[in-house]
């Protein structure tokens, strides 16, 4: 009876690939067995127009391609922002913040969470102040804490442009994040 259980226990693990037998070893085999987390529920942040939610703006946006000097073309960096961050690509994302912005801050920010997402909002006017062009867009961030829990932070990302001055370079007439203010996450 002893043999057919050694045999059997062989069996089994044999069929587990994480399972390993030396040859001639006759005793139970080791096995290492990863326990998966449970799969965590989808993420729901709130719509635009509820509580949390960006602003319901039904204005239709423009097809076609976008100016990249217009506002919809820093809200279109702030989508590539997010998208690199997604990807693990830090490096890269930290790139599009202005020489005066806080990427290092921003992103010491993030580290508390185990996945960050956001929709961004419609970009509202341009302004110009001393050279430089200005845009406020609204984002929300959500995702899940570093434990787990989901989060859900509303605010405002501002990103800058040198105005076609003389002197000025390609890469300052280019957007560039240069601030982003969000309050404590829900």
């Amino acid at each position: 009876m002893k043999q057919k259980i050694l045999i059997t226990m062989l069996l089994a693990s044999a069929c587990s690939p994480e399972t390993s037998v030396a040859p001639g070893n006759t005793t139970a085999a080791q096995n290492q067995v990863e326990i998966a987390s449970p799969p965590q529920a989808p993420l729901n942040p709130p719509a635009p127009g509820e509580p949390g939610g960006l602003p319901d703006d039904l204005t239709p946006v423009a097809e076609g391609p976008i100016d990249p000097k217009s506002a919809q073309g820093a809200g279109q960096v702030l989508q590539s922002y997010f998208a690199l961050l997604e990807s693990g690509k830090a490096a890269e994302a930290d790139k599009l913040w202005s020489d005066s912005g806080t990427p290092n801050d921003f992103a010491k920010r993030l580290a508390q969470y185990l996945e960050v997402h956001a929709n961004i909002g419609a970009p509202g006017d341009s302004e110009g102040a001393a050279g430089s062009i200005y845009v406020d867009v609204p984002v929300q961030l959500y995702g899940r804490l570093q434990d787990g829990k989901e989060f859900n932070a509303r605010g405002t990302m501002t990103l800058r442009r040198v105005n076609d001055v003389p002197g000025s370079t390609q890469e300052q007439r280019q957007w560039h994040i240069y601030r982003a203010d969000f309050p404590a996450s829900t």
